[in-house]
């Protein structure tokens, strides 16, 4: 990899990511108050952009159980993220403080228990 590679944005990223809820429409809204920007939806799916142009796809399935979402989201400044998401109302869980990152989990309301993670990412120009 060449110089000028490595304090550039890397060339590859993640595009989308899938999660199947049993309460797409309420699941949706979760998703638009944690900050992700809606561009699909009909009855089956509900397709949201967020930072970098990764892409949640939220699949419709009555079957879907609850548990740890099969992604983790990663923010700027984790603490002020909590006392924003405490304060609307989405019952974040305490802060916990790690060695890597420090975390917390919100439950959307298909039961989807998403970790919330503090940055790690580099300070080269993006």
């Amino acid at each position: 990899m060449s110089t000028e590679q490595n304090e550039s944005r890397p060339p590859v990223w993640v595009g989308h990511v899938s999660m199947a809820t049993a309460n797409l429409a309420e699941s949706q809204t979760f998703m638009e108050e944690l900050g992700m920007r809606p561009m699909f939806r009909n009855e089956s799916v509900a397709i949201f952009e967020l930072r970098g142009g990764t892409h949640l796809v939220l699949v419709a399935d009555e079957n879907a159980r609850a548990g740890d979402a099969p992604f983790d989201l990663m923010v700027e400044d984790l603490d002020a993220t909590h006392a924003d998401f405490a304060e609307r109302g989405l019952s974040p869980s305490p802060i916990e403080r790690g060695r890597i990152h420090n975390s917390f989990t919100v439950t959307e309301p298909g039961g989807g228990r998403i970790t919330v993670d503090s940055t790690h990412v580099s300070s080269l120009p993006v």
